[in-house]
């Protein structure tokens, strides 16, 4: 989820209004939902604190391939998947999205999908963060001696953030099942 939000937003693009009027009436008790009805409403909305862009492959104007290539050019940080009467082929191998879902859909596999994709980047930002004090804590094991270590307030405040973030990341790890977390980190 973006810093600061307690519940991640999620934009559902779907150029049938019935379609997005219900997959956001599926969301919208857990998350923030903003909905554009077609690719060209699509764009003007993609903004910075998206978590999750549920997108409809084919559609009028502007297809979903297209808002999903504007996110990457825009260099947005959220997770998309792509929600399509378009069966899959191979050249899903070399699309940018996160996940692939034909439809028919169900509110169990939308709503699944939207919390394992959110999951994945707690996960993946808890990992950068941790990664980054880990970092500074070899620095300063290699830079200082074991006993000004030892005495460092700081120092030890770094070392227990450390051992409550390896934590948070294992048991996020646990929910989304340790093969997937491989696969798609």
């Amino acid at each position: 989820m973006t810093q600061g939000t307690e519940r991640g937003t999620v934009l559902v693009v779907e150029d049938e209004t019935h379609l997005a009027e219900l997959y956001s009436e599926y969301l919208d008790d857990e998350y923030d939902v903003r909905t554009a009805y077609g690719g060209v409403e699509a764009i003007e909305m993609l903004a910075s604190d998206l978590d999750v862009v549920l997108l409809d492959r084919r559609m009028p104007i502007v297809s979903g391939n297209e808002v999903l290539a504007e996110t990457e050019e825009r260099g947005l940080r959220c997770r998309v998947a792509m929600v399509t009467a378009v069966d899959p082929d191979f050249d899903i191998i070399d699309m940018g999205c996160d996940d692939y879902i034909v439809k028919p859909v169900t509110r169990d596999e939308i709503t699944e999908v939207v919390d394992r994709l959110v999951k994945l980047s707690e996960y993946n930002d808890r990992l950068r963060e941790l990664s980054s004090k880990k970092l500074k804590r070899n620095v300063l094991e290699v830079e200082k001696t074991d006993s000004e270590l030892a005495e460092s307030d700081t120092f030890q405040r770094l070392q227990r953030e450390i051992s409550e973030m390896e934590e948070t990341v294992e048991g996020i790890a646990d929910e989304l099942g340790s093969d997937y977390v491989t696969e798609h980190s």
